[in-house]
């Protein structure tokens, strides 16, 4: 309900009639002027007589329950779409509400009188800013209006207009206009003066005549004759080269008869677009002949003196004339129509033809309004995309009928469309035939966004029907994909500009890339609407097979785990006779972990990997992220060289190539072979699934920060404190990483005031390096200069403990490299000083080496430094260590620890080996799982590959990503064991795959 200055009706006719007055003087006196009472009399008068229309009128004389309403105040008040009907009853308003359409609430009905003087002037300007749009203005302001049988003499005169609904703008945007729907004919309050017809016949041509006047050289070539004949077609209003205009064409109820083509471009005559109607017959005086840039052909435009008249047979004569002299042009032929560069060659027995036909149907569906996408009579598809609509998007809606003059029809267009689809393009008009009885749907913000975008991938990268509609689809999926949680809704979908191009039309470029080919024509608008014979991007296409899909991460991750039990037979895992010879137990371990590697090609159709690239901080490994959820990644390089530049992190990533891993784990207790068809013998059975790619491969898009949503762990933002005077803060200062320890759990001393219960374990690591330098700090984008040390001799050597959510940054620290340790906020004395924030004492730290011992805080951030800036890590050795495998493997290697290179050929679940002597039985740790990989050594200094056996225990399970047969793995420090069982690992280990 509207909560309107007054909205309260009068009770009397008496305090009815004196709140009318006040409206009439404040709302539509002109300014300036005394009140008149004259037309306070006529507003009443009028308003009586739309009320006393309807049989039931309750036997009140005036609407006591309405009143007069502003439009400043529809602008100001009005939140909710409404409607109101003076001259209906409420039964009329019932039985109308009932026939809004299945699945839509009507417009609800407010009783408001609405007057205002019917305009196609925005405002106070100057006639040529006119657009053909129409407007309803009183002495308050001014609102947008549609009306669908407009009569030319009605504007500029002040209107009661009886039936009328308004549509509010939508809540996020608070800069946006409402706008009216004027229901039937307006009611004039002033009576209009009728024109009285010519005295004498006016002199027309016909269209036959005026097309033969356009291609020959006469005297007659200076007059501005009339034109008459029924209007045949009418094209879209169009923009273009900053000039707004329209196409009409008059012809004859003779189908043999040509037509000929004016060109409407005064901005005084753009509304006529609202009065004209296919079918029926006009008169335009005045007209003028011109040619037109890049059309073979002069053309008829209006001149400013021209008018727009229906055709009364008595009120006109047939203008004869002799035309002399020769032809300027021959008459058109009609020529084969050249096929477009998108067709492609070695496809002409695939391209189809679109049907130009005339439809009428009502809107049963939005499907995607920014992209021009609607469902028509619940079985066409609609694209109003090669039009330019803007304006008329806020009428289409569920429940409002439309005729279609000279629209395509495209059947089967493939890439995800099923249903026929109707296009027009600008040669072709849509016309509102009624308006819609429903109340707008609530349109959240990420319905309106992306029409740039949309509007781009028409007219810019000229994309035909069939792949306009996949394009849309699937910028409909990444949105749901990305936004809001992760991205924002308008910085995903916003227009592409040079040098800045937007994060929606980047994902979709290596797929347009290769099926848009770059030498599409680029659309004319005269051509596309004048020229015979007619050729547009509808005209022709080929049926498109849906390329790849961008399905979100827990769809993927479904599909890999359905697949992956789908496939799950342990007869092929055991074939016979291998397994014939197994007793139980060792059966049961062969069939506990097996793998399936999924390929984008297993799909249909291919699937396409999107996703923001996350560290976790509960696993400490790394993760694609959408709105559906996460899912754990391994990016590798083709170059061993490890991941080293935590600015991935927040980067949104795509990639076509990729592999979906899916680890199954498997409890069973098959009794022999012959049992392992029958499902009863396994217990229990779980999935892990991840995915593998190449960054190579992938294209990485950074996030700006700022429109970045969640995709940072655990919630900490990564934007830097700032000063009041808007200075970023921060201190930081540069380490070398010497060693890093495994990622796993470990016991912590609690800090000072935690609670009195025993600390549980921590997922944690730590690394070894050494300070280079001083703390900087931040100076507005850079860093100043290093402090000074006292002593610069001094031990530097540090040891950082990682644990909580500072163990997201695990996957990017490696040994030999630099990295900046950064602090936001203000300065801290000695905030990377000895001793600093941890827990360990100084004694052991000082037999270790280490000068000092940090924690690092969670808010904390890392950054890669480039090591050629840095002097003094310039000889640093990057290579990763390996032991000499001939001495390793001749006995006469001393240490107990050892680092070597392997593939992986096998992987199983084994016997848990012995525990150790301290283990208590019945202790977690007296029944543990381990896992055996069989590694073949690659090194240059054997002649042979020979074979090891590793073993992983807890705490390293579950093991890392990525440890599958086939993968090249590099183990640093593995503690060398002889026995009978081979070699096993012990604390620590390290892990990195090429």
């Amino acid at each position: 309900m509207m909560a309107a200055r007054g909205a309260r009706a009068p009770t009397s006719e008496q305090s009815w009639l004196e709140a009318a007055q006040a409206f009439i003087q404040e709302t539509l006196c002109p300014a300036g002027k005394e009140s008149s009472v004259q037309l306070t009399q006529l507003v009443i008068d009028c308003v009586k007589t739309a009320w006393l229309s309807q049989a039931r009128n309750q036997g009140f004389i005036l609407p006591l329950s309405y009143s007069f309403v502003s439009v400043q105040d529809l602008r100001t008040y009005q939140r909710l779409p409404c409607c109101s009907h003076l001259s209906w009853s409420s039964s009329a308003y019932q039985a109308w509400a009932q026939e809004a359409g299945p699945g839509g609430a009507p417009l609800p009905r407010e009783r408001l009188l609405l007057l205002g003087t019917l305009t196609d002037l925005s405002g106070d300007l100057e006639q040529e800013c006119k657009n053909g749009s129409l407007y309803v203005r009183d002495n308050t302001g001014i609102l947008g209006c549609e009306l669908i049988d407009l009569d030319l003499s009605w504007l500029g005169h002040l209107f009661l207009f009886p039936s009328w609904s308004y549509l509010p703008p939508a809540r996020w945007n608070s800069s946006g206009e409402g706008h009216l729907e004027l229901w039937g004919a307006p009611m004039p309050v002033f009576p209009l003066t009728v024109s009285p017809g010519p005295t004498t016949p006016i002199p027309v041509l016909y269209p036959e005549m005026a097309s033969r006047l356009l291609r020959h050289r006469s005297k007659f070539r200076f007059v501005h004759p009339n034109l008459a004949g029924k209007l045949v077609r009418l094209s879209a209003l169009v923009n273009s080269h900053r000039k707004t205009y329209f196409v009409l064409s008059l012809g004859s109820s003779s189908p043999a008869v040509s037509h000929v083509s004016i060109v409407v471009q005064v901005p005084a005559q753009l509304v006529w677009h609202h009065a004209l109607w296919p079918g029926r017959s006009y008169v335009l005086t005045e007209l003028r002949m011109s040619g037109i840039c890049g059309h073979r052909y002069r053309v008829w435009t209006t001149s400013p003196s021209s008018q727009l008249l229906p055709l009364k047979p008595e009120c006109v004569r047939e203008l004869e004339l002799e035309l002399e002299g020769p032809l300027l042009e021959a008459d058109p032929k009609l020529l084969p129509v050249p096929i477009s560069s998108q067709d492609g060659t070695g496809k002409k027995g695939l391209i189809r033809n679109s049907r130009l036909l005339s439809y009428t149907g009502m809107v049963t569906s939005v499907l995607n309004e920014p992209a021009g996408l609607y469902e028509l009579d619940g079985q066409l598809g609609l694209c109003l995309a090669y039009q330019q609509f803007h304006s008329f998007r806020r009428v289409v809606r569920p429940g409002a009928c439309l005729e279609l003059q000279d629209v395509h029809l495209l059947q089967s267009v493939g890439g995800g469309t099923k249903r026929p689809v109707l296009a027009p393009c600008l040669g072709g008009a849509v016309q509102v035939r009624g308006f819609s009885r429903q109340k707008p749907k609530t349109q959240s913000s990420h319905q309106a966004h992306g029409a740039s975008l949309y509007e781009q991938l028409v007219w810019e990268h000229q994309l035909g029907l069939p792949l306009y509609l996949w394009a849309s689809k699937a910028l409909e999926e990444l949105a749901c994909k990305l936004c809001p949680h992760v991205l924002r809704h308008h910085q995903f979908l916003q227009h592409s500009r040079p040098g800045n191009p937007g994060l929606g039309l980047q994902l979709l470029a290596p797929t347009l890339d290769i099926l848009a080919l770059p030498d599409s024509p680029i659309r004319n608008a005269q051509k596309e609407i004048l020229e015979e014979p007619h050729h547009c991007p509808l005209q022709k296409y080929i049926r498109l097979q849906t390329p790849c899909s961008f399905p979100t991460l827990a769809t993927l991750k479904e599909e890999g785990q359905s697949r992956a039990w789908a496939s799950f037979d342990p007869k092929a895992l055991l074939p016979l006779p291998e397994a014939s010879h197994l007793p139980s137990c060792q059966l049961n371990h062969r069939l506990a972990w097996s793998w399936l590697r999924l390929l984008p090609s297993a799909f249909h159709p291919a699937q396409v990997l999107v996703g923001v690239l996350v560290a976790s901080s509960q696993k400490g490994c790394l993760q694609l992220r959408d709105q559906s959820g996460s899912l754990p990644c391994l990016p590798l390089t083709k170059h061993s060289e490890p991941i080293t530049d935590p600015r991935l992190t927040g980067c949104l990533v795509r990639t076509e190539r990729f592999q979906l891993i899916v680890e199954r784990d498997v409890r069973s207790n098959f009794p022999s072979w012959r049992e392992l068809s029958m499902a009863g013998f396994i217990q229990k059975q779980q999935a892990r699934v991840y995915v593998q790619f190449f960054l190579d491969d992938a294209l990485i898009l950074s996030v700006p920060r700022p429109f970045l949503r969640s995709a940072t762990p655990s919630g900490h933002s990564q934007a830097e404190p700032t000063h009041p005077d808007g200075l970023h803060m921060g201190q930081s200062r540069l380490f070398l990483l010497y060693h890093k320890e495994a990622l796993i759990k470990r016991n912590f001393c609690a800090p000072p005031g935690a609670s009195l219960e025993a600390p549980q374990p921590t997922l944690s690591f730590h690394v070894s390096g050494s300070w280079l330098g001083g703390t900087q700090r931040k100076e507005g984008t850079g860093w100043g200069p290093l402090e000074p040390q006292g002593d610069e001799k001094k031990n530097q050597k540090v040891l950082l403990i990682f644990l909580g959510s500072s163990v997201r940054w695990f996957e990017f620290l490696h040994p030999g490299q630099v990295y900046r340790l950064v602090a936001p906020g203000p300065l801290t004395p000695a905030l990377f000083k000895e001793g600093g924030s941890s827990c360990i004492s100084q004694r052991p730290l000082e037999l270790a080496g280490y000068a000092s011992c940090l924690t690092v805080q969670d808010e904390w951030t890392l950054e890669l430094e480039r090591c050629q800036d840095i002097p003094d890590v310039l000889g640093i050795e990057k290579a990763l260590p390996e032991s000499s495998m001939t001495d390793f493997l001749s006995g006469n290697f001393t240490d107990s620890l050892v680092s070597f290179s392997a593939e992986i050929l096998s992987r199983t679940l084994c016997e848990p080996l012995p525990a150790p002597l301290w283990t208590k039985p019945g202790s977690p740790g007296a029944a543990r799982k381990c896992v055996k990989l069989t590694v073949a050594l690659e090194t240059a200094d054997c002649g042979s590959l020979p074979h090891l056996c590793v073993y992983i225990e807890d705490p390293h399970l579950p093991p890392p990503l990525g440890l599958l047969p086939g993968a090249r793995v590099y183990f640093k420090q593995l503690e060398k064991r002889v026995s009978r069982r081979c070699s096993r690992p012990a604390l620590p280990f390290f892990l990195q795959l090429w």
